[in-house]
């Protein structure tokens, strides 16, 4: 049964939710351009759908504060590509080859993507904030909702805020070591660590892009979705880190 239709503006307030996490009705009427009473109808609606739920936080004095965030329904709104028919050649592979043969099929999409990308973003010798600027467009038109920023300390920070192949990945981890991987041999001047993942409870993918030769991008470079991301993490929440690059791993098949 296909989802029920959303209005304009619900339907931009499911995606900010998905590319920004939890808000509250204000963080939303002001992101938005609209009244918080306007921005509750809505979400009022969209609960009644099932898309968005919200958890009450006490802050001291007065109401305690709504924060919303997407169901596991209004995740689902936004599409994963060939979700059952991948999941049924990761299954048929498996049982033809076993878990050795998923691995060399992984490694083969990874060897095949690296290709791929390599023609499509600039030169090595381009500047690091240029290729990753055009990762994430790459991305974004493969359904990944990506966006990047540069921070202060000189890194760069790559954010998935959607996986459209996520029902393989949690069937075939060995596809988001692939993944990794890809970002690595794309960026061989840069350490690349991812710091939040999606199949660890995360909403998102992000990567931490360290460049090797101790460089500063210029404060403020963004680009992909949106024009800013400082609303991407929650302040005071210290990422989770991946364990360092220590040279190149075969991804596992399962």
């Amino acid at each position: 049964m296909p989802p029920e239709p959303v209005s304009g503006s619900r339907e931009r307030i499911l995606f900010h939710l998905k590319t920004r996490g939890a808000q509250t009705a204000a963080q939303l009427a002001e992101r938005l351009g609209q009244t918080a009473v306007s921005i509750r109808q809505h979400l009022g609606h969209l609960a009644e759908q099932g898309l968005v739920t919200f958890e009450e936080l006490r802050g001291g004095r007065g109401r305690p504060a709504r924060t919303w965030r997407l169901t596991p329904e209004g995740n689902a709104r936004f599409p994963e590509g060939y979700a059952e028919l991948a999941l049924d050649l990761i299954g048929g592979v498996r049982r033809a080859f076993g878990g050795k043969g998923l691995a060399r099929l992984v490694a083969a999409r990874t060897s095949s993507q690296l290709v791929q990308y390599g023609e499509a973003l600039p030169d090595r010798e381009s500047p690091l904030r240029e290729r990753v600027a055009a990762l994430a467009r790459l991305r974004t038109r493969e359904g990944y909702m990506c966006e990047w920023r540069g921070d202060r300390d000189g890194t760069l920070t790559l954010v998935e805020n959607h996986c459209p192949i996520c029902a393989a990945a949690e069937v075939c981890q060995g596809i988001c070591g692939g993944e990794l991987e890809l970002f690595r041999e794309l960026l061989p001047d840069a350490e690349v660590e991812r710091t939040e993942h999606i199949l660890e409870g995360a909403r998102r993918c992000a990567y931490r892009i360290t460049p090797l030769d101790g460089g500063t991008p210029p404060d403020g470079d963004r680009a992909g979705l949106t024009p800013s991301m400082e609303a991407a993490t929650p302040s005071g929440v210290a990422p989770k880190t991946s364990r360092p690059r220590r040279g190149r791993r075969s991804p596992e098949g399962s």
